[in-house]
């Protein structure tokens, strides 16, 4: 099921499962996931697009492989907050997924995810092509680890 709103997602995670950030991009597909515990995002790979179906089927063996219980889509809004095709496109990716997976999907704005991770890999002394190959995965962890964040903080506020 898909969650427009963050707290409507985590209310639907399942206790104790990670949860896996993606950075859905034209040509790839960035992925980060957690522990079970919800505190660290991790990068874990890019998935070169091909199409629907084989995008669909790498990332649902991902998701089973590493039991995950949530997903986060990274929601690509414009500086001003508006909408643009990307978002259109990322949502569409979501409807078009959750027919094949049955946990929660939730969005998370993602606005200057990859400067930042472009930033860290800089900082890193990391050399353009190597940047090139990262960039996605690491953008992806940048997104989850915003989403699970959020979520600790909601905890403490409970």
């Amino acid at each position: 099921m898909i969650h427009d709103e963050f707290a409507d997602f985590a209310a639907a995670l399942p206790r104790d499962a990670a949860i896996a950030g993606l950075d859905l991009g034209t040509k790839t597909i960035g992925v980060a996931v957690s522990d079970r515990l919800l505190t660290v995002a991790t990068p874990l790979e890019t998935v070169r697009r091909k199409k629907f179906t084989l995008d669909a089927e790498r990332l649902r063996r991902i998701l089973t492989e590493r039991e995950i219980g949530g997903v986060i889509l990274g929601l690509p809004r414009n500086m001003d907050g508006s909408e643009g095709p990307r978002c259109q496109s990322t949502r569409a990716f979501a409807r078009n997924f959750s027919a094949l997976w049955d946990g929660p999907i939730g969005y998370w704005d993602e606005r200057l995810s990859t400067v930042a991770a472009e930033r860290a890999l800089l900082e890193a002394d990391t050399s353009r092509a190597k940047r090139a190959e990262l960039i996605d995965h690491v953008a992806a962890s940048y997104i989850l680890q915003g989403a699970l964040d959020r979520l600790r903080h909601m905890r403490i506020e409970q």
